[in-house]
């Protein structure tokens, strides 16, 4: 967690009463928030009220969740919204119910069930299944999905009753764990890429077994290195805001970089780095990313190498 501090009229004897720049008051804080979204909350709606909370302007997430879907949420805080995009990228764990017997116009359960057929009794058929449905492969979202079409987001003509059928686009699955099977439900471990839809999984999923089926619950688990065991609940959150000491749940921003190695510089090229100018490097470069850290730890900017010229030249810097 990172803290850009106002000077506090009350702290410094300049005036009578706090200005609202203290912490749990406004007091600017810039990290990343691992929220546990409960169930019926919109990605936006924990959003909004974290953002009028904790009163800070700059707060959004790096995912979004189903209002029906529960886990792991990441917000970012300040100066954190600009790692958002390195979080979205990384890998996603889901625990899903997939149930079968039934077709949603969602492929979800908060749909109107469009049939419905049989239920297919084997376990071992539908693991038999699941190999088709991981690696590189091509997924068509839900129509009722915030994909454009033609610049309208799908769902809008979706719920106008016009014919939404989104392209279908590729995504990557890596793998797919059956954790039980209990007729009508499956219960599998999903870890996939950015822009997997576990809905369209499951509804392809019916339809693969000879069957039907939609997404009756989902979880998502965990987001890179951000897991639900460590997700607080959004009412403990609250409850932490009330009582000031919420600022002990960010996490520093460069947590959601972690995938990049790090360097550590000179104080002089932290400097450097931090006007937008490039460094020598003592090594030959490659032109990946590197996380760069002044020499008492501070995080300064994300770089990337210059081959040709021998140097590491500011990507993003934070400092």
């Amino acid at each position: 967690m990172s803290q850009d501090r106002r000077p506090c009229p009350r702290i410094s004897g300049q005036g009578p009463a706090c200005q609202g720049c203290c912490p749990g008051q406004g007091w600017q804080v810039s990290g990343i928030l691992n929220i546990d979204k409960p169930e019926g909350w919109t990605s936006h709606d924990v959003v909004a009220r974290i953002r009028r909370l904790v009163q800070e302007r700059r707060v959004g997430h790096a995912g979004t969740l189903d209002p029906f879907a529960t886990g792991v949420l990441l917000l970012c805080l300040g100066r954190a919204t600009r790692v958002s995009e390195y979080l979205m990228e990384a890998p996603k764990l889901y625990r899903a119910c997939v149930r079968f017997g039934a077709a949603t116009d969602t492929y979800d359960v908060t749909g109107t069930v469009t049939h419905r057929t049989t239920i297919p009794e084997s376990r071992d058929a539908i693991e038999a299944l699941l190999p088709r449905f991981t690696g590189r492969i091509l997924q068509t979202p839900p129509a009722y999905s915030a994909v454009k079409l033609e610049g309208e987001r799908a769902y809008r003509r979706a719920r106008r009753g016009e014919v939404a059928a989104p392209e279908a686009r590729p995504v990557e699955i890596y793998r797919i764990e059956v954790r039980s099977w209990q007729l009508p439900d499956l219960e599998i471990d999903v870890l996939s890429g950015k822009g997997t839809y576990i809905r369209s999984l499951a509804h392809a999923l019916g339809v693969a077994a000879g069957s039907a089926a939609h997404l009756a619950a989902l979880q998502r688990r965990a987001v890179g290195n951000f897991t639900i065991d460590d997700a607080i609940p959004l009412a403990d959150l609250e409850a932490r805001i009330a009582e000031g000491t919420w600022q002990e749940l960010v996490h520093p921003l460069d947590e959601a970089l972690l995938q990049y190695p790090a360097l550590v510089v000179s104080r002089a090229d932290a400097a450097r780095l931090a006007h937008g100018q490039p460094i020598e490097a003592a090594t030959p470069v490659e032109g990946a990313l590197r996380r760069v850290y002044g020499p008492r730890g501070e995080f300064v900017a994300l770089t990337r190498g210059d081959e040709a010229a021998g140097v590491w030249r500011p990507h993003k810097v934070f400092a």
